[in-house]
């Protein structure tokens, strides 16, 4: 595959303000690795990392000796996010602010992009925060392992911007409307329940990581191995580090699970008939959980960035249309609309500088005042203005590595059809060579179905 080369885009080369020590770049045998090296910023996602990653991830894609890139964070983060404060500050500057600012979502998303149509077998170790950036550096990935510190979310919602990062690709590809649920709300997902969910692939104990590196480096690919069979040998050898689960259910599991996607339903036709759901939900149901659950997040919509959350809900809408390269390209213009809004400097300003309770001066001020042409201004782009120039022409609808994480419900339930509980279990297991978790995924989807 043909990548951009820095001499042939500017956004490439590096700047004279770029940290030298804030990725670090590891070879051992056959494993590539990328350590993301800003502790005290929660390893948070700029510029001078996107522009050191690049070009390794292109020399590596070319090279012979490389057979797996493994990410990671040093510290308790894996990323936390994009380092969206200095974003703020540039955008106060006024139009010349707001396009560096854009430039900065240019270069993030290509990286993403290249991730998710990268050539060689990528591992990411999910180990700590992973929020946004973060997300975006993690979530494409054909490997995405989950560990008891991990800690998910796309919290942009809370700080006037949209979920980027491709997800408008991943959250919609989601099951049920989890997807939906989590963009708008903001909600985070802990440890297990990030493997459960399908946002990582596979679940260890972070003591183990460093042994499942080594034991990746080892790892010897025939030249005429495929990518695919080259993605079941590393299956496998993550899976001999699996030790047990540490909970049988994820927390969104039974009722709640069911309630969610209810509510959160594609065919919700607005975010009025969300917050009426909500309502009827809170107001009506006989369990006391699902009421407080129902409260919790009727609150929490009414807290967030409304034109925010009413962008996002479009984008779950027409994102599932979208090619992996589509996404970025619209995310592109999206973020450069945000850019030029004045949620984005209040939200992060009043969140993540001067660290507020109080809720932030939205503009629009409430979800009822949001009006559809504002959304849709968000998704227009300039007439005869190109798309987003990617690194690359790689492209797809579905990812084509979906495989190698747990069964989904639609699975489950076709095999349930006829069979009793156990068969099914037997017949996945199986198909999935054992994995760890498909057992406990079997149960909780066929409980669902009665």
């Amino acid at each position: 595959m043909q990548y951009t080369s820095p001499s042939e885009d500017p956004a490439l080369r590096p700047q004279p303000n770029d940290d030298p020590d804030d990725v670090i770049f590891t070879n051992n045998y056959g494993v590539r690795s990328i350590e993301l090296n800003r502790p005290k910023k929660l390893n948070s996602l700029d510029g001078s990392m996107a522009r050191k990653i690049i070009p390794r991830l292109q020399e590596w894609a070319k090279s012979e000796l490389a057979g797996v890139v493994v990410i990671k964070g040093s510290g308790r983060a894996f990323c936390a996010g994009g380092d969206v404060a200095a974003l703020a500050k540039w955008n106060q500057e006024g139009p010349e602010g707001q396009k560096r600012s854009s430039d900065y979502f240019a270069l993030e998303y290509k990286l993403d992009h290249m991730i998710a149509t990268y050539t060689k077998p990528y591992v990411a170790f999910m180990d700590g925060i992973t929020m946004g950036g973060g997300v975006g550096l993690s979530i494409h990935a054909p490997f995405r392992i989950a560990t008891e510190n991990t800690l998910f979310a796309m919290p942009e919602t809370t700080i006037g911007f949209f979920p980027d990062v491709g997800a408008s690709f991943f959250l919609p590809r989601m099951e049920g409307a989890l997807g939906t649920y989590l963009a708008l709300t903001s909600e985070q997902l802990k440890g297990v329940d990030a493997f459960y969910h399908g946002i990582a692939t596979h679940y260890i104990h972070s003591s183990t990581l460093q042994a499942l590196e080594s034991r990746l480096a080892e790892l010897q690919f025939p030249d005429y191995m495929s990518l695919q069979d080259r993605f079941k040998r590393i299956n496998a050898t993550i899976e001999e580090y699996a030790t047990g689960l540490p909970a049988p259910r994820p927390h969104i599991s039974g009722a709640l699970r069911q309630t969610i996607d209810r509510v959160f339903h594609r065919d919700q036709p607005s975010i009025e008939a969300i917050l009426d759901s909500l309502a009827e939900v809170r107001d009506q149901s006989p369990s006391k959980e699902i009421k407080t659950w129902a409260t919790k997040t009727l609150d929490t919509l009414q807290t967030r960035s409304p034109i925010a959350v009413a962008v996002a809900l479009q984008q779950m809408r027409v994102g599932r249309r979208w090619s992996i390269a589509e996404t970025f390209q619209r995310e592109h213009d999206i973020a450069t609309h945000f850019m030029a809004h004045p949620d984005f400097v209040e939200g992060v300003t009043a969140r993540l500088v001067e660290r507020k309770k109080e809720r932030p001066n939205w503009k629009p001020n409430t979800l009822q005042e949001v009006k559809m042409e504002q959304v849709h201004e968000f998704f227009s782009r300039s007439e005869g203005k190109p798309g987003l120039n990617l690194l690359s022409s790689a492209n797809y609808d579905e990812y084509p590595h979906a495989w190698i994480g747990l069964p989904k419900d639609e699975e489950i339930w076709s095999e349930a059809s006829g069979k009793s509980p156990e068969d099914v279990v037997a017949t996945l297991l199986e198909k999935y060579e054992g994995k760890q978790g498909v057992r406990e995924k079997v149960a909780e989807a066929l409980e669902r179905l009665r």
